[in-house]
């Protein structure tokens, strides 16, 4: 079953030759003497034109039959300018049917009829369609720029342990039991962030890798139980180094993949400074509706809701009127998930200045605060009070976004690309009162901040930084810890003892002791960067065979129950619900 070229291929100059294609059938148009085939594969649609000789194996082909079909290169005389190949048709001369194919249970085309879970159960027919081919392609252009780039600066690509030991990274692990080792499990990596920091020890000071990461987390449009990741560790470079690398790298693949010029330098912000401004430590700035502080607007307050409380407020201008009481119930669900008490909302329209405190205000505190926000006319402004920045700051983030979306989405352009840096190290766990690495324990505090690991710990700034793209954070890195006495401290300060030290890192810290060089890394969503860069709404467009919302796969409909032999070689019973 060969083939001269693809069915992508063929063009006005190749008029009059003689050339053999082969492919599935995207459509079947008779017109009685004439019978007109797209012919489809990964490169493209080609049409044949069969006369009355072919009368009988035309009338048994079908949808997505697989053809081989020999014929003339002609000029069409009615041309498909939507296809590069639509000046041309092949004048067919032998056709062969390859293989035959069932009634499909979706129509194969860009634009389908199918649902998602028909579509992820027929994955292999829903990656036919030349949309997904494209995403597919798109992100192998994404790795393989990435990988040039890095093979370019002496970069090594190393593999890392699939089945390993469990780490506390922030998400539950999965476990795999082993049968040689009865009662014992191994863990399938969160990430091989302590791989290629041991790497770093090992001297081999740069290092990447197409890893393959596993979380047991609840799914979203943008997570995926298992999903991967460029992983990056280098030695040796100060945070502005590392930064420039991965920065000068995403240039690079935007103006290869996209032709798209990406402004460098990437605009840096602090942590502090994005959560106050836009709510969220992933801002997207191509729009506007950011935060206004005014604590000073209720300094001297009698509200108890707002006594003693940050106060951010986020002001919709001249949209009053276009936002429901639905909306606004709505919008108040969001805010409470994301950690206000309450939404306060003011209007001002026709019917004068209103909201659920304005009768709780006084006069100055009205005159204040439309004076600080320059409240006008057909103006709506949602408030949050907090006991924290993030309390104050994360709610408001979200209803910025629904604003934006909404009133400005001919700004949702082109790429928005950032950085942010200096996170606090730690943070506070609202269940237990403990103390909780903000990204993970191996996060290397600011020099001038070590002091305060002693005295006030919630202070102390991390070398963390974070790759932001539309909104999206695209990967976190950061300087690693590589003081033995500071690792120690850390672990110390997020509650493990030394027996949890010893039996969950205990390997690592001791690679400590042997000269452990300064180094730093970040690990980026592929998976994520594809979504983007393809214009999907979800990460399961640009993973070839993903689970569902459920972290089912509809194809294989794996996760199965196992046989009860198997749970027999492993020493498992699966305890039944009652």
């Amino acid at each position: 079953m060969k083939r001269t070229h693809n069915n992508g291929q063929l063009r006005i100059n190749n008029v009059g030759e003689e050339v053999t294609l082969i492919g599935w059938v995207a459509k079947k148009r008779n017109f009685g003497s004439l019978v007109f085939i797209d012919l489809r594969d990964r490169y493209g649609i080609t049409q044949i034109v069969a006369d009355e000789k072919f009368d009988s194996i035309t009338s048994q082909i079908h949808n997505e039959y697989v053809l081989q079909v020999s014929g003339k290169v002609v000029e069409r005389q009615s041309k498909n300018p939507d296809l590069p190949t639509g000046d041309i048709e092949i004048s067919a001369t032998n056709i062969v049917i390859v293989n035959v194919a069932n009634t499909t249970p979706m129509i194969i085309a860009d634009k389908t009829d199918a649902l998602e879970e028909t579509r992820l159960k027929y994955r292999y027919l829903d990656l036919r369609r030349p949309c997904m081919q494209a995403k597919l392609i798109k992100r192998h252009r994404i790795v393989q720029s990435f990988r040039k780039y890095l093979d370019n600066l002496d970069f090594i690509e190393v593999e890392t342990p699939v089945l390993t030991s469990t780490t506390p990274e922030g998400a539950r692990d999965y476990l795999v039991p082993s049968r040689v080792q009865p009662g014992k499990f191994y863990a399938l990596p969160q990430s091989p962030q302590l791989f290629k920091q041991l790497l770093m020890i090992a001297g081999m000071e740069r290092y990447y890798q197409v890893a393959r990461c596993f979380r047991d987390e609840d799914l979203r449009a943008d997570r995926q139980p298992d999903f991967t990741q460029l992983d990056i560790e280098m030695s040796f470079l100060d945070e502005e180094e590392v930064m420039n690398v991965i920065e000068d790298m995403f240039v690079t693949m935007f103006k290869e993949v996209e032709n798209y010029e990406i402004k460098s330098p990437i605009r840096r912000f602090g942590y502090k400074e994005v959560m106050e401004t836009f709510g969220s430590d992933k801002p997207d700035t191509r729009f506007g509706f950011n935060l206004k502080d005014i604590t000073k607007v209720f300094e001297n307050t009698e509200i108890e809701l707002l006594k003693g409380k940050i106060i951010k407020a986020v002001v919709g201008k001249n949209v009053c009127d276009q936002i429901s009481r639905k909306d606004i119930d709505e919008l108040t669900m969001t805010a409470k998930k994301n950690g206000a008490k309450q939404l306060f909302v003011f209007k001002n329209s026709t019917e004068g200045f209103n909201g659920s405190l304005v009768k709780n205000m006084s006069e100055k505190e009205i005159s204040d605060f439309k004076q600080s926000l320059n409240v006008e006319n057909n103006d709506i402004v949602f408030v949050v009070a907090g006991e924290f920045l993030e309390q104050a700051c994360n709610p408001l983030g979200q209803v910025r976004i629904y604003l934006g979306h909404r009133f400005e989405s001919d700004k949702l352009v082109g790429y928005d690309m950032l950085w942010v840096k200096d996170f606090p190290l730690l943070e506070r766990n609202e269940e237990t009162g403990g103390l909780d690495a903000v990204h993970h324990p191996f996060t290397r505090p600011y020099d001038e901040d070590l002091p305060l690991l002693d005295t006030d710990p919630l202070k102390v700034r991390s070398h963390h930084y974070d790759l932001v793209l539309n909104g999206y954070e695209l990967g976190s890195g950061s300087l690693r810890v590589y003081n033995h006495d500071v690792q120690q401290k850390i672990f110390e300060l997020i509650g493990l003892t030394d027996d949890d030290i010893n039996r969950k890192f205990g390997y690592f810290i001791n690679a400590f002791q042997y000269g452990t060089p300064p180094h730093a890394g970040i690990g980026l969503g592929l998976d994520r960067i594809a979504m983007i860069l393809t214009g999907s709404s979800s990460i399961r467009d640009v993973i070839a065979f993903p689970k569902n919302a459920s972290a089912s796969c509809p194809l294989t409909e794996a996760p199965t129950v196992p046989s009860d032999k198997q749970l027999e070689e492993l020493h498992i019973i699966i305890k039944k619900d009652e």
